[in-house]
């Protein structure tokens, strides 16, 4: 109210500040307020010490107003030249600081962007820091080392045209391969169109499909011997390859035609069929072209080229679908598939223990076949049709591309079959 009072008890210099001093600490009374004895020390103390930061702050105003008016004002020359020479000094200083500030900076920036290079998915050095597990997950390879020098083997004819690095790339491509995700999602992930994406995808499945097919190699008879796995020696040491077709899921075609040729009734899917050879030490040795799912196993054994690697005195391992005694035969080697059950209502006893002889190694190709699936999730998925079609400035359509690429990159992982 208008005529209240306050005692001078309540204010550290006995009486209260003007009310335009909002910083003065008897701005407000703070004093015997009826509080605990501690909690009117506190204040009081805290009031001291606001204070104490009030007067200083004066006093430091104070003094550069009286030093800038000593040097402006002053017209005695020796103390002209006494304050220009502080000045100069202080210049100089604060010119050396505003460098060191400014190399600082420029180091302080270095660092973030390294940083942020180090920290961004898909370059070398991330996937060299984040280990193993990383470089798996995203390229099914089984380190960076193999990822590092199967980069070197096959970037030195790829050129680069856009902002991602020739590794950002390569990797972009084993992306697809291992994880089958659409080309909008790595356009998000990397930044470009979805059109730059399938270039950049089509590119690099070239280079790697040129480059890497040497890697799946039909092995001489002495290398076999050498090193066959136990496994195989208790049964045949002569064993060359074991032959198994898998399908891949294609989207239907929209011609009568090509609909029907590449429908499985195995399937009771549109796919294309593959034939693998996988060697008794479990490398692919073989991979035909992609044919229609409705063609037979047996029709496209002798028809893909597989039989002439064979020679006199080899032993090939296939499922009882595959008929082929006779066309192995015509190249004098030996074929070994487990025994036809129809028309016996039960197997003699030596059918019986050559089936699971046979069963037991023959299923290694199944297991290669799975691998190389699991590793590249784009062989378990559904193919565009565009993936199907040879386009008129390549030899074959990606379809055979991607299957020799994946199983290029399989050979170079560790072997499903143990060697003990």
């Amino acid at each position: 109210m208008a005529n209240d009072r306050i005692c001078s008890r309540h204010f550290l210099s006995g009486k209260p500040a003007s009310l335009m001093d909002e910083n003065s600490p008897d701005w407000l009374p703070t004093l015997n307020l009826g509080h605990s004895k501690q909690t009117s020390e506190a204040r009081a103390r805290a009031a001291e010490e606001r204070w104490e930061r009030v007067k200083a702050r004066e006093s430091l105003n104070t003094e550069c107003k009286a030093r800038s008016t000593e040097v402006f004002s002053d017209t005695n020359g020796a103390n002209v030249g006494l304050n220009l020479v502080d000045v100069s000094t202080q210049t100089d200083l604060t010119s050396k600081m505003i460098e060191d500030m400014c190399k600082n900076s420029e180091r302080l920036e270095t660092q973030i962007e390294s940083t942020k290079e180090d920290l961004q998915a898909f370059t070398e050095k991330s996937f060299e820091v984040n280990g193993k597990e990383y470089v798996r997950f995203y390229t099914g390879l089984p380190n960076f080392e193999v990822l590092k020098t199967v980069f070197d083997f096959v970037a030195p004819p790829a050129t680069q045209k856009t902002k991602l690095t020739r590794f950002q790339e390569f990797v972009l491509a084993l992306i697809k391969l291992r994880l089958d995700l659409p080309f909008k999602d790595l356009a998000y992930r990397f930044g470009l169109s979805v059109s730059t994406i399938s270039r950049i995808f089509s590119k690099w499945l070239t280079i790697m499909d040129g480059r890497l097919s040497s890697l799946i190699v039909w092995p001489d008879r002495d290398s076999l011997c050498k090193t066959m796995p136990q496994c195989f020696r208790s049964f045949e040491k002569k064993v060359a390859v074991i032959l198994d077709c898998f399908e891949v899921f294609i989207d239907r075609p929209s011609s009568l035609l090509a609909r029907a040729i590449t429908w499985s009734n195995y399937k009771h899917h549109n796919t294309v069929k593959i034939l693998l050879g996988v060697t008794p030490q479990g490398t692919v040795s073989f991979v035909s072209e992609a044919w229609g799912g409705r063609v037979s196993d047996k029709y496209l054994i002798e028809s893909c080229g597989i039989l002439q690697r064979l020679l006199p005195g080899d032993v090939v391992l296939a499922d009882r679908g595959f008929d082929i005694c006779e066309s192995v035969g015509m190249m004098q080697a030996r074929l070994h598939i487990p025994a036809y059950t129809r028309g016996k209502t039960q197997l003699t006893a030596l059918e019986l223990e050559d089936t699971r002889t046979i069963a037991n190694v023959r299923i290694h190709v199944e297991r290669v076949i799975g691998v190389v699936r699991q590793k590249f999730t784009i062989l378990r998925g559904i193919l565009p049709i565009d993936f199907v079609i040879t386009r008129p400035s390549e030899e074959c359509p990606h379809i055979d591309k991607i299957v020799r690429v994946c199983c290029s990159l399989c050979n170079l992982c560790d072997s499903v079959i143990p060697f003990d």
